[in-house]
């Protein structure tokens, strides 16, 4: 008898007619994605692996779908409005953001600095929520950027918050590309920090990132102690003094252990 539905590893598996051109479309949009309003069509083409044909007419279908859009003063294109609202949608039914919003609206009050919620994807962390920071001067960063484990806050406290099989995989991958000249540079050195994030409970992001930035981190825990997700409060180097850095420090860790304790007490989060 041939069967209805084929079992759950074989639909998923193998190879899929149409990934390939799926993938263009993907690459060109993550481009997009990446560097919203600041390329021009040629200044696609140049990024793209793909041929001139090719790039124009993905693109052109992309608007065509309302995935991006050019504007029209700039000639750049920028993320479209069809996917800004699947995009809304989508954090709308995110359930880490939900349960955490409530305590990090009350961490940004309480210090006053930008408040991030990263959860990780691969060798990277994503910002999924963003409250900004009630003074002048804030961190450029924006919900879905991605942003890299080795030198960040958010990188950081996840990768010390790992069991140490997993924690090894992803160290053996990183890429160890610097983005200031703080920037961590090699395992070794890396191994040393997160070994120091461990024992004190939280990361620190001494301008490795950006210039004249200072962050703090913290993992939030689901079941059985997982890191699901992280914190991080933005600091403008200038403004960092001890009782500031003290306030923040406790805040994020009081926040993290309330956020941990309210996703494995929420009915169906099984899943964290």
């Amino acid at each position: 008898m041939a069967q209805a539905n084929p079992p759950r590893s074989r639909a998923l598996g193998g190879k899929v007619p149409g990934t390939a051109a799926f993938s263009k479309f993907m690459s060109v949009l993550q481009l997009v994605a990446d560097d919203p309003g600041q390329l021009t069509l040629t200044q696609l083409y140049k990024k793209t692996t793909f041929p001139r044909g090719t790039t124009h007419r993905i693109v052109s279908a992309l608007i065509q779908e309302g995935l991006i859009a050019e504007d029209l003063r700039t000639e750049c294109l920028e993320l479209g409005p069809r996917l800004m609202t699947l995009a809304s949608q989508a954090w709308d039914r995110f359930d880490l953001r939900l349960i955490a919003r409530e305590d990090i609206r009350a961490l940004r009050d309480a210090t006053g600095e930008t408040v991030h919620l990263a959860v990780p994807s691969g060798l990277e962390m994503v910002y999924v929520d963003k409250l900004e920071s009630l003074q002048a001067v804030s961190m450029r960063s924006r919900i879905g950027t991605r942003i890299k484990l080795h030198s960040t806050s958010v990188g950081k406290a996840y990768l010390a918050a790992l069991e140490p099989s997993e924690r090894d995989a992803l160290l053996k991958a990183i890429d160890y590309r610097p983005a200031t000249p703080h920037t961590i540079l090699t395992r070794r050195e890396l191994e040393r920090d997160l070994k120091e994030t461990a024992e004190r409970g939280y990361s620190i992001d001494r301008e490795e990132t950006e210039l004249d930035i200072i962050c703090f981190g913290c993992a939030i825990r689901g079941a059985a102690g997982k890191p699901v997700g992280c914190l991080s409060i933005t600091i403008p180097k200038y403004r960092l003094t001890e009782a500031v850095a003290a306030a923040c420090r406790d805040g994020i860790m009081d926040c993290a252990r309330r956020i941990s304790a309210r996703i494995v007490t929420v009915p169906g989060q099984d899943a964290f």
